[in-house]
């Protein structure tokens, strides 16, 4: 009897315990929600109306290894199907690691674009959306990409300045000011959206788009330890929410938010960076049609991106 009595007692104790989770759970499932929708319309008023995307069609798959590739495209036309991807990135997320890795493929790269022949890397977006990027990748690199993400300049203003209230820190190298909108000096300061994004792409200078590439990576590194932490987890429904507006992607908010999570965990560790081409693996003819071009190494610069993600 006292046994029965026990069991009773410590089914109900249970059920308790599994119904404060499920509320909890709830809550803070409705909570994320209500931050995301209120990051979204916060964008909407500073854009004054939903902007119209394009539907692309996207056919890739995790690579070889099973870790999940993110193409990440700035358009110079932002989103318009005749333009050149201004900047070209891939995410390497390894889910099991639990680690993210970084590589800027520079626009100028001459290589075959399938069905189209030997372009500049960037023409392949003008001429068949993110997928023939991606195809142009598998083809000369051997390396598939699961998403794409097409990102709108005016997208990383707004996510600079709603994570960073007080700006990202940064060491400004040089003075800049040509075809940025904005002034900078040199000297490590905090940048706000706009002037950030004036400095990722700055390239009037020697370096041109080596130096832009560098920038690039680097503040990628420096939002990642600036922003980790829970409060910025905690912060994050709405961070996303404040640039979907902005993004282009086949990537759903959950699948966002889950790898925005790992990216911004401490355990993530810092973000490693690879540049393509490598040093010493290209030179730069000029090109009747295309003008100064990378004429690249393609196998030496493929093996070096595949020792890059699995090392």
């Amino acid at each position: 009897m006292r046994s029965d009595k026990h069991q009773v007692k410590k089914k109900g104790r249970w059920t308790k315990i599994l119904l404060i989770f499920l509320l909890l759970l709830g809550v803070g499932i409705g909570y994320s929600y209500f931050q995301y929708k209120q990051g979204v319309n916060q964008s909407l008023k500073q854009l004054q109306t939903n902007p119209s995307k394009v539907n692309y069609s996207f056919n890739g798959q995790k690579d070889q290894y099973g870790d999940t590739n993110i193409l990440l495209l700035g358009s110079d036309a932002r989103g318009k199907e005749t333009s050149r991807s201004d900047t070209i990135m891939i995410a390497h997320f390894n889910q099991k690691k639990g680690t993210f890795k970084l590589t800027s493929i520079m626009r100028d790269c001459y290589v075959e674009i399938p069905g189209h022949g030997k372009h500049k890397i960037n023409a392949a977006f003008a001429y068949g959306g993110p997928d023939l990027l991606r195809q142009t990748i598998k083809q000369n690199f051997d390396l598939d990409s699961q998403y794409y993400a097409i990102v709108d300049f005016r997208g990383f203003e707004q996510l600079i300045d709603e994570a960073f209230p007080n700006g990202v820190e940064i060491d400004v190298e040089k003075e800049m000011k040509r075809n940025i909108g904005v002034t900078l000096e040199p000297g490590r300061q905090r940048l706000n959206g706009k002037q950030l994004l004036g400095y990722v792409r700055f390239r009037h200078d020697a370096m041109s788009d080596f130096g832009r590439v560098e920038r690039q990576q680097k503040t990628v590194r420096a939002i990642k330890d600036q922003l980790s932490g829970f409060k910025t987890i905690a912060k994050l429904p709405k961070l996303i929410g404040v640039v979907t507006p902005y993004v282009n992607t086949n990537m759903k908010t959950s699948d966002i938010l889950f790898m925005g999570k790992d990216f911004l965990s401490d355990k993530s560790g810092k973000v490693d960076t690879l540049r393509i081409p490598i040093d010493n693996s290209f030179t730069e003819p000029r090109v009747p049609g295309e003008g100064l071009v990378l004429d690249i190494n393609v196998e030496k610069n493929k093996q070096a991106l595949h020792q890059f993600i699995t090392k």
